[in-house]
């Protein structure tokens, strides 16, 4: 029988795999609406093309938000404590998500439902920027030595729940004639996250801190300043991070956001279909993702992640040319394995792999900034910049391939160059 001790990391593994659920689930939905009501919801003046690209543009805001999220929290964090600002995220998350399900639209306050669309985006995206650093750390630095990988990888795996549970949300009242889903069933996706709330903070209530930072505290080796060091010290990892996740952040957004607006626009294929293409390929992470992170641990986290950014960069061209087909079958072969295989390989070793960049007295401040950067370079502009080159190319998607190729190649270079091994403490 183990003991609480040793029982531990269990724990954390699964409260950093609920409350990311959570919290990603809060954070797609506005994404799936933005791709399917919102353009008519609150900019119906503009021609479909723009109201998309005004949708996509709010939806960017959310990323806007996240490093300030990363700087805030990362620093509390590596002061604090990590689980109290997990608990925090968690609630700045779920509050704004219920008051999108109750804002006026245009119709009724006109350009102030955007105002508003706009700030509570905004308060989403700080929760997001502080969550991811926390959530990791928790799972990490919980984690027995050998098992890392896999433990860093369940709250990554949140990431295609919290997909799963938003798309087939959003999916149910898509069902809707269009007159009720445009006037009230749109909402019920973003009410219900109340009840995930409560279970969210039930959870993560539960789980003790983090080792690291414990003995940290014991050992009175906490810096004043996290984001002064990481400035004066850290800036190469920084950099590294930030250069090699913009690729399979970008790569995400565009395959599970993009990509549903481009096929049911642009292609003219079925929303329902596409739909659940988009969630099936998120089901199937659910099971890839600790499996990368079983094999994070079998043969290091840099080699997985390079290894699935090169697979990225030849799975562009097949990708669009299977979604350009208009067939059914292409298009979920198309989707399922861009978010359920693909996506995997780059995300899950990303927990252990980031993390070793830094020592614990500012681990969550430097991969919290890191990370955020890169999302809003690169998840939070893609789809807005993929819309535009897509218009571009009059409809074909070359320029958005040349876009994700160039991307990618610089993703290959700074994950080359990062540490393999953990750090030394800082003496700061």
């Amino acid at each position: 029988m183990s003991s609480p001790k040793q029982s531990h990391h269990r724990i954390a593994g699964l409260a950093s795999f609920a409350g990311t659920t959570i919290e990603w689930y809060d954070f797609f939905l506005y994404g799936t609406a933005a791709a399917l009501v919102f353009n008519k919801l609150f900019f119906p003046e503009m021609d479909p093309l723009s109201g998309l690209f005004a949708a996509f543009a709010t939806y960017a805001v959310g990323f806007i938000g996240r490093p300030l999220g990363g700087i805030v929290f990362g620093h509390f964090g590596d002061r604090v404590g990590r689980k109290a600002m997990l608990i925090l995220t968690l609630l700045m998350m779920g509050i704004p998500t219920i008051a999108i399900g109750l804002i006026p639209t245009h119709d009724q306050i006109g350009y102030w439902a955007a105002a508003l669309l706009v700030l509570l985006r905004f308060l989403q995206g700080v929760a997001v920027g502080g969550e991811w650093g926390g959530a990791v750390l928790m799972a990490v630095e919980h984690a027995p030595p050998a098992q890392k990988g896999f433990y860093g990888s369940l709250p990554q795996t949140g990431v295609g729940a919290g997909l799963v549970l938003s798309s087939l949300a959003m999916g149910a009242v898509a069902q809707l004639p269009e007159e009720d889903l445009m006037s009230w069933g749109w909402r019920l996706p973003f009410l219900a996250s109340v009840v995930l709330l409560g279970v969210g903070w039930l959870i993560r209530s539960r789980v003790p801190e983090s080792p690291e930072f414990a003995a940290l505290k014991t050992e009175q080796t906490e810096v004043k300043a996290p984001l002064a060091v990481i400035l004066r010290d850290h800036r190469r990892p920084v950099l590294t991070i930030i250069g090699a996740r913009m690729a399979e952040n970008a790569w995400f957004y565009l395959s599970a956001t993009f990509a549903l607006a481009y096929a049911t626009g642009t292609l003219a294929m079925p929303r329902a279909e596409i739909l659940s293409a988009i969630t099936a390929g998120a089901a199937l992470s659910l099971f890839t993702m600790p499996l990368a992170g079983w094999l994070a641990d079998r043969i290091g986290a840099k080699r997985l992640y390079l290894i699935g950014l090169s697979l990225l960069a030849l799975y562009v061209w097949p990708f669009f040319t299977l979604l350009g087909s208009r067939e059914i079958d292409s298009a979920w072969f198309a989707l399922v394995v861009a978010i359920g295989v693909v996506f995997p390989l780059m995300y899950a070793p990303e927990s252990v792999l980031f993390s070793r960049q830094f020592p614990a007295a500012v681990r969550y401040s430097g991969i919290s900034l890191g990370v955020q950067i890169a999302g809003v370079l690169g998840g939070g502009l893609a789809p807005m910049i993929a819309t535009a080159l897509l218009a571009k190319g009059g409809g074909e998607p070359h320029f958005v391939m040349i876009y994700l190729w160039i991307l990618t190649a610089i993703a290959l270079f700074s994950a080359a160059a990062m540490n393999r091994d953990k750090p030394s403490l800082s003496k700061d």
